[in-house]
C-alpha cells in the first residue's frame, strides 16, 4: 500500500495535539512542587487514576502487536492479552497498598525510606531507566508505524512529533498533566475500539472469491535494492502491497456467502466453522544475493486458528518436548510478573490520597484494560478476514 498525506487526518491529529498540549499548560500551574510534578500532589481520584491505568498500559504494543499477532496467528495472539492481563492481579493484591504505604512520591525513594540503602536506591534507579528505554523504543516504532498511514508522513517523522509532544506533556506539569491527558487517551481508545468492533460485528462474514484460486507469489529484492513481484519490477523504496491479502474467508458453512450481522458468541461461532484463507512464507536467498519470499495460501479451519499453540511462538502448549514448554511458562511468567513492576505504573499508586484509592484505582484498571483487550480478539479476527492485510508489507 503506498501511503498518501489526508488533510483531514492531518487536521484531526493537530486538533488532538492542540487539546492535551493545552490540558498541559494548564495543568501546569498546579504542579508547583516536588510533590506536586511527581505524585500530583495525591490528589487524583481513583476512577480517574484507573482510567489512566489503561491509558498509560493500552499502548502501541496492546493495540498494533496484539491486534497484529491475533490477526497473523489467531487466538495464540490473545494468550499476550491473557498474561498481560493477570499481571494486574499480581498488582492488586501484592503492590498497590503496601507501595502506597510506604508514603513517598517515587519508586526509587520508597525504597530508600523503607530499607536506607544507597545500594538499593542506585539499583532502583537504573532497572528503571533501562526498564524505560526498552519499553519505549516499541513505543516509538508504533508512533511511526501509526503515522505512516494515517498522515502519509515518514517513519522517522512520526517518532519525532510523537516523542516531542509526549516530553512537552512531561516537562510542564509532570503527573498532573500526565494523568489527564492518559485518562483521555483511555477513555477514547476503549470507546473507539468498541465502536471498531461494534462495525465488524455489523459487517459479519463474507467469502471472498478471489480467495477460491490457490494464491503463490514470490517477491525478490536484488542486492542493488530493486523489488520482483512475480517477476515484474516495482519502482525502489516504493510498498508494493499487492500480494494476495492474508487471512480472508474461502468458506463459510452451509455454503453461506456472506453472515451478518452477528453477535459476540456468533461470530466466533461462524468463524470457528469456517475456512480461512490464511498464508505462509519462504525465504531463500539466490547465489547472485538476490532474496526470494514466497507466499503460498494454506487453507486453514477457523476451529485450528481459535486453538492455542497453533504458531511457533505458542508451539510449548501443545508440544511434548519438555523445552517447549518450558519456554512457554518462562514466556507467561514474564508477562505475569513484569506487568506489576513496570516503572510508569508503580509510580502511579502514589498520585491517589490513600491505600484504599490505589487498590480501587486498580479494580478499574483491570475492568478497562480486560475489556479491552476482549475488544483485540474482535478486532484482530477482522483483520483477518477482512481482506485488507497485505503479508508482503507486514
Amino acid at each position: 500500500m503506498i501511503y498518501s498525506a489526508s488533510g483531514t487526518a492531518i487536521g484531526v491529529f493537530l486538533f488532538f495535539v492542540a487539546v492535551v498540549l493545552g490540558i498541559s499548560f494548564y495543568l501546569g500551574r498546579r504542579a508547583k512542587s516536588a510533590r506536586g510534578y511527581f505524585a500530583a500532589h495525591g490528589e487524583i481520584g481513583w476512577f480517574v487514576n484507573g482510567v489512566a491505568f489503561a491509558g498509560d498500559y493500552l499502548s502501541a504494543a496492546s493495540f498494533l502487536g496484539i491486534c497484529g499477532m491475533i490477526a497473523f496467528y489467531g487466538y495464540d495472539g490473545f494468550l499476550y492479552s491473557i498474561g498481560y492481563l493477570a499481571g494486574w492481579i499480581v498488582a492488586l493484591f501484592v503492590i498497590a497498598e503496601p507501595i502506597k504505604r510506604l508514603g513517598k512520591f517515587t519508586f526509587a525513594d520508597a525504597l530508600n525510606a523503607k530499607f536506607n540503602s544507597r545500594a538499593i536506591h542506585v539499583a532502583a534507579g537504573i532497572s528503571t531507566l533501562v526498564v524505560s528505554i526498552f519499553y519505549l523504543i516499541p513505543q516509538m516504532v508504533g508512533a511511526g508505524a501509526l503515522v505512516k498511514p494515517l498522515l502519509g508522513m515518514p517513519h522517522w517523522a512520526g517518532v519525532l512529533i510523537v516523542g516531542t509532544v509526549v516530553i512537552v506533556i512531561v516537562v510542564t506539569a509532570g503527573m498532573v498533566s500526565t494523568t489527564y491527558v492518559q485518562f483521555i487517551k483511555g477513555s477514547l481508545l476503549v470507546i473507539f475500539c468498541f465502536v471498531l468492533v461494534v462495525m465488524i460485528l455489523n459487517r459479519g462474514l463474507r467469502t471472498d472469491p478471489m480467495s477460491n484460486k490457490e494464491q503463490s507469489q514470490t517477491v525478490a529484492v536484488r542486492p542493488d535494492g530493486t523489488t520482483l513481484l512475480n517477476g515484474q519490477p516495482i519502482p525502489k523504496g516504493k510498498p508494493f502491497g499487492v500480494v494476495f491479502p492474508e487471512g480472508s474467508v474461502k468458506a463459510l458453512p452451509e455454503n453461506l456467502q456472506r453472515a451478518a450481522p452477528l453477535g459476540p458468541w456468533e461470530y466466533l461461532s461462524v468463524f470457528q466453522r469456517s475456512t480461512i484463507a490464511t498464508y505462509t512464507s519462504k525465504v531463500t536467498k539466490q547465489p547472485d544475493g538476490t532474496t526470494v519470499t514466497t507466499y503460498t495460501q494454506v487453507p486453514r479451519k477457523g476451529s485450528d486458528l481459535l486453538l492455542p499453540g497453533g504458531s511457533p511462538t505458542f508451539k510449548g502448549v501443545r508440544s511434548a518436548k519438555l523445552a517447549d514448554k518450558l519456554d512457554f511458562l518462562s514466556l507467561m511468567l514474564a508477562l505475569f510478573a513484569g506487568t506489576a513492576s513496570l516503572p510508569h505504573i508503580l509510580i502511579r499508586y502514589y498520585t491517589v490520597k490513600d491505600a484504599q484509592a490505589a487498590r480501587k484505582s486498580t479494580v478499574v484498571g483491570i475492568a478497562s484494560i480486560g475489556f479491552f483487550y476482549v475488544l483485540t480478539l474482535f478486532l484482530g479476527l477482522g483483520a483477518m478476514t477482512n481482506g485488507t492485510l497485505d503479508v508482503s508489507n507486514c
